[in-house]
């Protein structure tokens, strides 16, 4: 963007104090702040707000233009601070010139520019040589994973053995039981559940694409193993899995929407990840690990199932070894996922190395994560059906759906403005996904590592092979995030802290007073949980890119807002109760959230009521969250004089005081 008033000097990104991002010209110092980012810098939105509606009304034609979209600026006089601003009638955004900025924060705002914050990291150039960053020898991670967790389960099932609860031959029949049917049935079930539930067509090799028939054959050929066995599953939405026993009878399935969505030589560097997958002894490898975790919690429920039989003085024994076991089977699970994301690091690398385009896989894997957000990045595309049942294998594939729509939501720019996929704004993504803690806390749970990573790694190798990177993230983080995330957990789990301190001191001193009185706690400290996350005296008009700019910003810090736009499609596309809608307006797109009291409500509304929104100009209030996709929680949405309330946070009010007066009246009694 050129500075409105230099008009030929770029304008930089820079970080506030308030952990927003603001666009600053170099040479006048001049700052642009996108619609409703001023909202960030004010303790009184409503009164700004009153402010500039009265501005508004005597505004004069500007010299100057509008650095997103050219269209002439507005000349605006804020009596409270005796200044003359641009804005722009058309994106809603403001012009602050040198000398304007110092004076509002000053003033009645707290606008401060973090100069020694914003650190730019340049990036090597195109050709320079550099060394990738090292991954750990993948047959050691491997087997020291898989002796750690293997280790630990034959010690928890001789210790039961032991003291009686379970027979040593019991015990290593539960363990191979589980690893046979797992290895063995696993992909004959799945070869079943794709024919019958996917329609999976299996092709051979004389109808695949030329360029993809040639290069899995060199591959194989290079590799010296079977190619593998290639299924087309006739869906729009794009993705690519794995499976099978060994690297000599492995399928390698691929979606319609992945074939037609993809230019060759991207369709290739996917396909050489999944051939990564299968060189690598992914199939097997993590078929034994999931057996742990697997027979952990066989052994939990077998535990907790155990009948009581007149006095059996090890009831209180096998209660204790089941808790144990459900706590070795939710670690297990981490440690899975933990493997899991390692080796999708391992597959990118071979990818990157047998096609010498790192590069070419990262922009595939963007191209990806637009269709899996029920997107497509060519309008001039060809349409292909999607169908909801689709989601249930999207973990299997290359990309974690969520991360896919994290990363379509965005990056995007609408066509109006002449292109979808914007660097800048996909740097946006990856500073969230980077800083975040809470990017942190999703991607443990999760299959696949966090997109940024992946293209961090990617832009690294195609670094060190001497090739221009798809993206290079410049950018180093300027604080650490990890208070407001301390805070966040805080305030999630305060509401329990007054019931556990109630009944602790109930516990230790016999007296009931104390558990009336974490009954009254648990209400305060739900109202306090509540009014934290679900800010609600003031929701002002912003744009959605405004919103993304945002890294402060959580599942549980919420952003209260007003959006304006066109409802474009259902969060799940062809999903006809999906409840959830696309909103995009001249800025990007967001997914809302309809969310209401009772699950019910919300499938009868997706059903119902959804539907007839799509192509719809709306005016959704609301809060803005992320988790890690952006959303706006919906409280009301408006069409054409009709109005949707959605009643949670009513509800979580309400449910807060029922809690503090049936505490308080206990005391009565």
């Amino acid at each position: 963007m050129k500075c409105p008033s230099c008009k030929d000097v770029e304008l930089v990104e820079v970080l506030t104090t308030k952990g927003v991002m603001v666009d600053i010209c170099p040479q006048c110092n001049g700052v642009w702040l996108d619609k409703g980012e001023i909202f960030y810098f004010t303790s009184n939105s409503a009164y700004l707000e009153s402010i500039l509606q009265k501005a508004l009304k005597d505004s004069v034609p500007s010299s100057r233009f509008d650095p997103r979209t050219g269209a002439q600026l507005s000349e605006l006089f804020l009596p409270g601070w005796g200044l003359h601003i641009d804005y722009s009638p058309q994106s809603g955004g403001i012009w602050l010139d040198k000398g304007e900025l110092e004076k509002l924060s000053g003033g009645k705002l707290d606008i401060k520019i973090d100069n020694s914050a914003y650190i730019e990291v340049t990036p090597p150039e195109a050709g320079e040589v550099s060394l990738a960053i090292k991954l750990p020898n993948l047959g050691l991670v491997s087997g020291v994973t898989l002796f750690a967790l293997y280790a630990v389960l034959i010690l928890f099932l001789i210790i039961l053995s032991n003291i009686g609860l379970l027979p040593p031959v019991v015990a290593l029949a539960i363990g191979l039981l589980f690893a046979g049917i797992n290895f063995i049935l696993a992909p004959f079930i799945m070869d079943w559940i794709l024919r019958c539930f996917y329609r999976v067509k299996w092709i051979p090799y004389d109808h695949l694409p030329e360029h993809l028939r040639d290069f899995l054959i060199q591959e194989c050929e290079k590799n010296k193993i079977r190619p593998p066995r290639v299924g087309i599953i006739p869906d729009g939405s794009p993705n690519a899995f794995t499976y099978g026993h060994t690297p000599n009878n492995a399928r390698l399935v691929l979606t319609a929407g992945i074939m037609d969505l993809l230019q060759p030589q991207e369709l290739n560097t996917v396909v050489a990840h999944e051939l990564g997958h299968i060189l690598h002894w992914d199939m097997l490898v993590m078929t034994v690990a999931h057996t742990v975790p697997l027979v952990l919690y066989y052994i939990y429920r077998s535990l907790i199932r155990m009948k009581t039989k007149g006095r059996d003085k090890s009831a209180s024994l096998r209660l204790t070894l089941a808790l144990i076991s459900y706590l070795l089977y939710i670690i297990s699970e981490y440690v899975v996922l933990w493997f899991s994301r390692i080796r999708e690091y391992f597959a990118d690398r071979y990818a990157g190395e047998s096609t010498g385009s790192p590069d070419i896989l990262a922009q595939a894997l963007v191209k990806i994560g637009y269709g899996m957000a029920g997107r497509e990045p060519d309008p001039q595309r060809k349409k292909k059906k999607r169908r909801p049942e689709t989601e249930a294998i999207k973990p299997m594939g290359i990309f974690d759906p969520n991360c896919a729509r994290a990363l379509a939501i965005t990056s995007y720019v609408p066509h109006s403005l002449g292109k979808e996929v914007d660097k800048e704004n996909l740097k946006l993504a990856m500073r969230w996904d980077l800083w975040n803690p809470w990017a942190l806390y999703y991607e443990l749970q999760s299959t696949h590592p966090l997109i940024a990573k992946r293209l961090r790694a990617l832009s690294n190798q195609a670094q060190a092979m001497g090739k221009t990177p798809y993206i290079t993230f410049n950018y180093r983080k300027p604080e650490s995030y990890w208070d407001e995330f301390l805070a966040d957990v805080f305030i999630s789990w305060v509401p329990f802290l007054g019931l556990v301190l109630g009944m602790a001191f109930w516990f230790l001193t016999a007296n009931v007073f104390y558990f009336k009185a974490g009954i009254v706690l648990l209400g305060l400290f739900y109202l306090v949980k509540v009014s934290f996350s679900y800010r609600a005296s003031f929701f002002p008009e912003i744009n959605i890119v405004s919103l993304l700019k945002k890294v402060k910003v959580s599942n549980v810090r919420g952003v209260p807002c007003t959006l304006k736009g066109r409802i474009i499609g259902r969060g799940i596309p062809g999903l006809v109760w999906s409840e959830d809608l696309v909103l995009q307006d001249n800025s990007g797109i967001i997914f809302l959230d309809y969310r209401q009291p009772l699950a019910i409500w919300n499938f009868i509304f997706g059903l119902a009521q959804a539907g007839k929104f799509i192509g719809r100009d709306v005016v959704v209030t609301g809060w803005y969250r992320r988790a890690p996709v952006p959303f706006l929680e919906v409280k009301t949405l408006e069409s054409n004089g009709e109005k949707i309330t959605c009643y949670v946070y009513n509800v979580k009010v309400a449910v807060a005081w029922i809690m503090i007066v049936v505490g308080c009246l206990s005391f009565l009694f």
